[in-house]
C-alpha cells in the first residue's frame, strides 16, 4: 500500500504497577489496546521520586518473546541467568531475547534524580519461541544519528532511507526503531515498508501525522499502512520514538511473564519454571 501512514488510534494508556512497585504507564497491554501485532506490550515509566521506582524488578522470567529497553534519563541495571550484565545509561538500549527461557532482574542504579524510559515487547514467530536466549546491549555513544534538515534522528535498530544503520541488526521481525528530534514547524518524512505495523510515541512536543492527527507527549499513536511516514512538529519542537516491524499473524497465549501460540504452551511454561526447567527447552 503506498501513501502516507495515517493514525488508526491514538492511546494515552493507563497508570499501573509492576516489579517492586515500580509506577509506569502501561499502552500497549491496557484494556485500550491490547496488542498491535508483533508489538505486545509497551511501558513507559517516569519519575523524579525514587519510592516511584526504587524497588525495581527483581529477577523474573519470560519466555517467547523479546524485550527492548530504551533509556531517556537515568541509570538501569540488568542481571540474568545466562551470564549477561551491564548498565543501560541515558540513550542506551538493551535488546534480550528471551524465547526459550531466561530469568533477569532490571535495577534503578540511583537513590535519586529523574528515571525515564520504555520497554517495548516484541513477539516472536512459534518456531523460534523455544530457541537459545540472546542479549544485546549498546551504549549511547554506539547509536549513530543522522542529521536531516530540521531533524536529528538516532538509529537503535534497522536502517533509514538514506542507508543510516543501527546497532541492533539481524532480528526476526526486521524491526526499525528511530529516535526522532524535530525543530519546531519542521517536517520528518521517511520510508516504512508497507506491510510493517508502525507505532509513534510522543516523548515531549506533539507531532501532527500525515497533515491530519495531532499527537501530544505521553501519547502513542498506532499508525495503519502505508509506505511512509510524515510527521510536523509543533511550535515548541518535539521528540518522539518510532517503531515499526513485521507482523506474525500467528495466535498469541499470554500468561503473566510468558507469550506463546497456545494456553498448553502457557501451563508448560509455568510448570517448567517452578520445576527450575525454564532455560531447557521441553525435552530436553
Amino acid at each position: 500500500m503506498n501513501g502516507e501512514r495515517q493514525v488508526e488510534a491514538v492511546i494515552a494508556g493507563q497508570p499501573a504497577m509492576d516489579g517492586a512497585g515500580v509506577k509506569l504507564t502501561r499502552i500497549i497491554g491496557s484494556p485500550e489496546l491490547n496488542r498491535a501485532d508483533p508489538f505486545l506490550l509497551f511501558d513507559v515509566f517516569e519519575s523524579d521520586q525514587p519510592g516511584d521506582y526504587i524497588g525495581g524488578f527483581p529477577p523474573h522470567p519470560h519466555r517467547g518473546f523479546e524485550t527492548v529497553t530504551y533509556m531517556l534519563a537515568g541509570r538501569m541495571e540488568h542481571q540474568d541467568s545466562v551470564g549477561n550484565r551491564g548498565v543501560i545509561e541515558t540513550g542506551g538500549v538493551q535488546w534480550m531475547t528471551a524465547a526459550r527461557g531466561i530469568i533477569h532482574s532490571e535495577m534503578p542504579k540511583q537513590q535519586d534524580g529523574l528515571l525515564r524510559g520504555v520497554q517495548l515487547w516484541v513477539n516472536l514467530p512459534a518456531r523460534l519461541k523455544l530457541s537459545a536466549p540472546g542479549y544485546r546491549e549498546f551504549a549511547a555513544d554506539a547509536i549513530p544519528a543522522e542529521q536531516l534538515d530540521g531533524a536529528r534522528v538516532r538509529v537503535v535498530a534497522g536502517q533509514t532511507a538514506t542507508g543510516v544503520a543501527g546497532p541492533v541488526q539481524g532480528v526476526v521481525t526486521d524491526p526499525l526503531f528511530l529516535d526522532v528530534r524535530l525543530d519546531p514547524d519542521r517536517r520528518f518524512v521517511e520510508a516504512l515498508p508497507a506491510g510493517h505495523r508502525a507505532i509513534l510515541y510522543v516523548v515531549e512536543g506533539d507531532v501532527t501525522v500525515a497533515g491530519q492527527s495531532r499527537v501530544v507527549a505521553r501519547q502513542l499513536a498506532v499508525l495503519g499502512d502505508g509506505d511512509r511516514l510524515a510527521a510536523s512538529a509543533g511550535p515548541e519542537g518535539a521528540r518522539f520514538l518510532l517503531f515499526a516491524a513485521l507482523p506474525l499473524n500467528e495466535p498469541v497465549a499470554r500468561g503473566g511473564p510468558f507469550v506463546m501460540s497456545t494456553r498448553e504452551e502457557i501451563h508448560q511454561a509455568f510448570a517448567d519454571y517452578q520445576a527450575g526447567r525454564l532455560l531447557d527447552a521441553p525435552g530436553s
